[in-house]
C-alpha cells in the first residue's frame, strides 16, 4: 500500500490528466445512446444507396429537402424519446394498451416483414462493404453475424449501447469523402437554402424515397424501447430529448455529405445512376481517387454492421411488448425467451440469405419499401396520439406549436409514403 502510494505520489500530473481525459470520454459516451443509435441505423445500405442516387442524379438539387427532412424527423424521435423517459413502456407496448390488440397485431406484424427484408440487406451491405476489400461474402458476413449476436445476446444493454455508440465513428468517413471530392461549396450553400424542383416523376420518386429511407419505424420503436431499457425518467427528460435531435442531425448531416461527395463527383462526371452503395463507392475512384472508395466502404460497413444490429433487437421489442413477454438486452436465455430466440432467428436467417448467391436482392427491397410504406403512417399516427396524450405524458405533454408541427410532420410525411407505396407497386 505505502509503495502504491508512493508510487502515485511520485508522478502526480500525468495521471491525473489521463483520469480527466478518460473521465470526460466516459461523460461523452453516456451523453450520447439512443438517440444517435437509432437515427445512424436509418442510414443503413438502402439509405446510402438512395442518397448516392439522389446526388448521383440530380447533384446538390436536393439538399435543401434534407433540412427539412432533418426537422421531422428530429421532432418524432423526441417524442418517441420523451415518451420513453415518462411512461417507462415502449411504443408497441403504449399501442396495445391503448389501442387494443388489433392494431397492435398490425403493427407487430408489419414490423416482422419489413424487419428482416431491411436486415438481410444489411447482411448483404456488410459483404458488398468488405467486398470491396478482396474479402469473400461467405466469410465476412457469417463473422459479422457471429460477432453481432454476442454482442447482443451474450453483452450487457451498456455493453451493447457503447459498441453501437462506437459503430457511428465510421460515419465520419462520408463527409472526408465529400470534401476530397472537392464541391462548389457556394453551390452547395445555395442549395440548402433555395428549394429547387424538377417536373419529371423520377424526382419525384427520389424525393419520397429519401424522406421515406430518412425515417423508418424501426428507428422510432427502438429508440423509444432502449430509452427505456437503460431506465431513464422525468428526471432525464432534458438529456434524452437534446440527444435524440442531435443524433437526428448528426444522421442527416452524414446523408448531405452523401448526396453531396456523389453530387460533385458521379453527377458532374456524367454518372447519373448506381446500382448499390458499394457501386457508388467504386465509381468514386476515376473523379476522387483510391481513398474515396476507401471511405465509402467503411462508412457503409459501419452503417450495415448497426443497422443489422439494431434491427434484430427492434424486431424483439415489437413482439415481446406486444404479446407481453419478457424483454431485455443482458438477459439470459431462460428468462426471455422470446426475445433472445427471435435475435438470433432473425440474425442466422438473414445470415444464410444474405450468402446465397442469385437472391433477388432488389425484389425484396421494394417489397420491404411497400410494407414499410404502409407502416410508417399508422406509427407516427400513433406517436403523435399518444406523445399529446395528456393522461399519458402529463405536463410533459407535446403541445403548442411543438405539437402542430409534429402533426403537420406526420401529415406530410405519411402522404410521401404513401405516394411512395402506390408508385413503387404500380411498377414506376
Amino acid at each position: 500500500m505505502r509503495r502504491a502510494r508512493s508510487l502515485a505520489s511520485a508522478r502526480p500530473h500525468l495521471p491525473a490528466r489521463l483520469r480527466s481525459r478518460r473521465s470526460r470520454v466516459l461523460v461523452l459516451l453516456g451523453l450520447l445512446g439512443p438517440g444517435l443509435i437509432a437515427a445512424n441505423a436509418g442510414n443503413d445500405a438502402g439509405g446510402i444507396a438512395t442518397y448516392s442516387e439522389v446526388g448521383a442524379k440530380y447533384g446538390y438539387t436536393l439538399l435543401w429537402a434534407m433540412v427539412l427532412i432533418t426537422v421531422s424527423l428530429a421532432l418524432v424521435q423526441r417524442s418517441a424519446a420523451r415518451m420513453g423517459a415518462v411512461t417507462g413502456k415502449g411504443l408497441a407496448e403504449l399501442i396495445r394498451e391503448r389501442y387494443g390488440i388489433r392494431w397492435s397485431a398490425f403493427a407487430t406484424s408489419c414490423v416482422l416483414v419489413a424487419n428482416f427484408g431491411i436486415c438481410i440487406s444489411d447482411f448483404v451491405g456488410v459483404g458488398a462493404a468488405l467486398g470491396l476489400a478482396g474479402v469473400p461474402t461467405q466469410v465476412s458476413v457469417p463473422i459479422a453475424a457471429v460477432g453481432i449476436w454476442l454482442v447482443i445476446v451474450r453483452g450487457s444493454y451498456r455493453t451493447a449501447e457503447r459498441v453501437f455508440i462506437w459503430l457511428t465513428i465510421p460515419f465520419f468517413a462520408y463527409p472526408v469523402a465529400a470534401i476530397l471530392a472537392h464541391p462548389d461549396w457556394g453551390e452547395v450553400g445555395h442549395a440548402l437554402v433555395v428549394p429547387q424542383m424538377h417536373s419529371n416523376p423520377t424526382f419525384l420518386l427520389l424525393f419520397v424515397a429519401m424522406a421515406g429511407t430518412t425515417i423508418t419505424p424501426y428507428m422510432q420503436l427502438y429508440l423509444q424501447s432502449a430509452v427505456v431499457e437503460r431506465g431513464a425518467t422525468e428526471v432525464d427528460l432534458r438529456n434524452e430529448s437534446r440527444e435524440a435531435v442531435g443524433g437526428a442531425i448528426f444522421a442527416d448531416l452524414v446523408a448531405a455529405f452523401i448526396i453531396i461527395a456523389t453530387g460533385a463527383t458521379l453527377y458532374v462526371g456524367g454518372i447519373h445512376s448506381i446500382g448499390s452503395a458499394a457501386d457508388a463507392a467504386k465509381a468514386l475512384v476515376p473523379f476522387a481517387g483510391q481513398y474515396a472508395e476507401l471511405l465509402f466502404g467503411i462508412g457503409l460497413l459501419g452503417a450495415s454492421l448497426l443497422a443489422a444490429a439494431i434491427l434484430p433487437i427492434a424486431t424483439s421489442y415489437v413482439v415481446a411488448e406486444s404479446l407481453g413477454f419478457e424483454k431485455g438486452i443482458g438477459r439470459r436465455t431462460e428468462e426471455a425467451p422470446v426475445f433472445m430466440g427471435l435475435i438470433t432467428v432473425m440474425i442466422v436467417v438473414s445470415t444464410i440469405v444474405a450468402i446465397v448467391p442469385g437472391v433477388p436482392v432488389i425484389s425484396l427491397l421494394i417489397g420491404v419499401q411497400v410494407v414499410n410504406g404502409l407502416l410508417l403512417p399508422v406509427n407516427l399516427f400513433f406517436i403523435w396520439r399518444l406523445a399529446r396524450n395528456e393522461e399519458l405524458m402529463g405536463e410533459h405533454r407535446n403541445r403548442g406549436p411543438v405539437d402542430w408541427v409534429t402533426a403537420a410532420t406526420v401529415a406530410i410525411t405519411s402522404t410521401l409514403s404513401l405516394i411512395l407505396v402506390a408508385v413503387t407497386l404500380l411498377g414506376l
